[in-house]
């Protein structure tokens, strides 16, 4: 990897020659100089089908690394959707060689930390720990992936803690937005549709016989993906690897195949109103479907639009909803891809007594025909995507986490390098081209709000059809 660009200092240029700062040399700010994402210095394949690429980066003493295992939430069961999102809880709960708090002694004595967890399409497991621990902790994820116990006393815990979650959630106007919006966008026969860790009813039918069955017939080292990175010059890391993980077996294992883009539901452009008497806000959630970053002419444009239309603090939406009107502290808007397919979205809170006239204001702001991007604007978006990729993947956690999505989504170890090229040629008509084409006429919107105040001016706005749940 070249070094990081840094501003340029020449200080040879006296511009102030008045006042008390007369003769004092101001320095001047030149252009960063080249960057480019790292290329693994090492990059193989395990005999047990596992990809393994290693970072060395200097002075990074705390090793990360993140393993990724294919895995879409469509090889759920349907009748006990969430198994998924359990068994990776799970995995550091006991092994066949160690009980719960065995294990979690040996992961605190060696200074580590291990989580797991799924999206739409993979098993993700990261793991940060001290240099000199490295070759022990593979050892200890090999025994979590290979050998996990999966005991009936903390199959129910994790499930109960589940269970009240879901409670958790409903209460949370956020997560109640989100929900309704993955309902009401998606077909209802997509997984993407339903929750990722599950609903009540599918999670409390969840046995730690589904966990055993789910974990041996989906979790295995074919197809998937293990990346490390940190100060790693000194270490035999393919001995250590080939040693721990190169000795994982999954004889049961079936590889996932190729995610599918989810299907909007023939009914998506509309309003849904859930009901909440007595808010005194209003969550505003707004989506469709976007691109993956496989996506033809590239994925370039798609970051610099969300953060020009809703980013930032000085953004289009915050620009007249929070600065001009008052009206939020804040709403986002984003290009988020899935593994395949992907979703547009704007989200945020609102005053109660401006969702009428807030929903109006974002309509228009998002408009494709209202949006035309300006030369002032592209360099803004540009300057701050391109310009601060070094500082986000200076670290060693950052190397492997964006390394490992490369692999999840099958993409080439220069994609970050590219992308962050294409960002810089970009054109104001190119973005306007591209948002012109993600965008649609009428969205997918939902509030959460006191339905009661506003349903009827909200119908009038002519936004969609307009429907009210409770909450």
């Amino acid at each position: 990897m070249t070094d990081q660009p840094r501003h340029a200092i020449d200080d040879t240029e006296a511009i102030d020659d008045t006042g008390p700062t007369a003769g004092v040399p101001r320095p001047s700010v030149r252009p960063p100089g080249p960057w480019a994402f790292p290329h693994p210095s090492s990059d193989w394949t395990l005999d047990n089908g596992l990809r393994v690429l290693v970072y060395d980066v200097p002075g990074q003493y705390v090793i990360s690394a993140s393993l990724v295992v294919p895995l879409p939430l469509s090889a759920e069961p349907r009748e006990v959707e969430g198994v998924a999102s359990l068994m990776s809880q799970l995995l550091d709960e006991g092994t066949a060689r160690h009980d719960s708090e065995e294990f979690a002694a040996l992961l605190e004595r060696h200074g580590m930390a291990l989580s797991a967890a799924v999206n739409d399409g993979a098993l993700m497991v990261d793991l940060d720990v001290p240099v000199r621990h490295l070759t022990t902790a593979l050892a200890l994820v090999t025994e979590a992936l290979a050998e996990p116990a999966f005991p009936e006393d903390e199959v129910r815990r994790l499930r109960t803690a589940r269970l009240a979650e879901i409670e958790q959630e409903r209460a949370s106007a956020p997560h109640r937005a989100a929900r309704e919006l993955m309902a009401t966008l998606w077909a209802p026969y997509e997984r993407a549709a339903r929750p990722t860790a599950g609903a009540p009813s599918t999670v409390a039918s969840v046995t730690p016989g589904h966990v055993r069955d789910f974990h041996a017939e989906r979790v295995g080292p074919q197809g998937a993906g293990l990346v490390i990175a940190g100060a790693l010059a000194d270490l035999d890391v393919r001995a250590a690897v080939e040693a721990t993980v190169g000795e994982w077996r999954a004889p049961a294992h079936t590889p996932a195949v190729s995610s599918m883009a989810p299907d909007l539901a023939v009914d998506a452009a509309r309003v849904v109103l859930v009901d909440r008497p007595g808010s005194v806000q209003s969550e505003i959630a707004m989506g469709w479907r976007g691109p993956d970053r496989h996506v033809s002419g590239g994925w370039a444009p798609y970051p610099v639009i969300g953060f020009l239309i809703g980013g930032s603090p000085t953004a289009r939406i915050d620009a007249v909803l929070r600065e001009e009107k008052g009206y939020t502290y804040g709403l986002r808007t984003g290009v988020r891809p899935r593994r395949a397919g992907g979703l547009v979205l704007t989200s945020g809170s609102v005053r109660a007594d401006a969702t009428v006239e807030s929903l109006q204001l974002l309509s228009d702001l998002l408009d494709p025909t209202n949006v035309t991007f300006t030369p002032e604007e592209l360099r803004s978006g540009v300057d701050f995507i391109a310009g601060t990729a070094p500082g986000r993947y200076a670290t060693a956690d950052s190397i492997a986490a964006e390394a490992a999505s490369l692999l999840m989504d099958r993409l080439p170890l220069d994609f970050t390098t590219s992308t962050r090229a294409a960002t810089l040629a970009l054109s104001a008509e190119e973005l306007t081209s591209a948002y012109a084409a993600l965008a649609p006429q009428r969205w997918c919107l939902v509030v959460v709000g006191d339905a009661a105040e506003y349903a009827d001016p909200v119908r009038a706005l002519g936004i969609g059809q307009v429907s009210v749940v409770a909450s």
